[in-house]
């Protein structure tokens, strides 16, 4: 394989140097070259798979896309006590998710808090595969218990993110009424 890149590299040095002693350019020359260049390329990585198939039975696709659907439902309308999180795994590859962020948000002012678990059980981070949704229950008296101002933030929001940092997805729904819309 390693002959054939040299000698394809030495064969278009070989005529770049000779087409500068012509007069006139040819293009056809240069179109000719540019499909051979395309088609060893296209038969190197035709070939590179065809080897891989043999070595493993693992099938990995050749674009990874990583993508997930968020739903938050709520239990009631206005002033909820619970919040239903949904993550759907939808990309064509397996993904390892991270302790989703929870924020609690106010015009001016936002609290942080990642979510480990339910029920004091903690499962993250969590190896979700292709096709495969999870659930998580999020009990928000647990954190009004702890702070009594966080009953007036009136927007809730849920960001989730890969083990490697990368944001995935993010979904947001209000607690209560209000008067401006962020």
């Amino acid at each position: 394989m390693k002959h054939i890149f040299f000698t394809i590299f030495f064969f278009n040095f070989y005529l770049s140097v000779f087409a500068q002693n012509e007069v006139k350019p040819d293009g056809d020359k240069l179109i000719w070259i540019f499909l051979v260049i395309l088609l060893v390329a296209i038969s190197f990585f035709i070939f590179r798979k065809s080897n891989n198939k043999n070595v493993s039975s693992v099938k990995n696709p050749f674009l990874q896309f990583k993508r997930v659907e968020i739903q938050i439902e709520k239990d009631r309308l206005y002033y909820p006590d619970n919040l239903k999180l949904t993550v759907k795994n939808s990309g064509n590859t397996d993904l390892d998710l991270d302790r989703p962020l929870f924020i609690l948000d106010n015009f001016w002012l936002k609290r942080k808090f990642k979510l480990k678990g339910m029920g004091n059980r903690i499962f993250y981070p969590l190896y979700l595969e292709k096709g495969k949704t999870h659930t998580l229950q999020i009990d928000l008296n647990r954190f009004y218990s702890h702070d009594k101002s966080l009953k007036k933030f009136p927007k809730a929001k849920v960001s989730i993110f890969d083990v490697k940092g990368k944001r995935l997805g993010s979904k947001s729904v209000y607690l209560r009424k209000t008067l401006f819309k962020f």
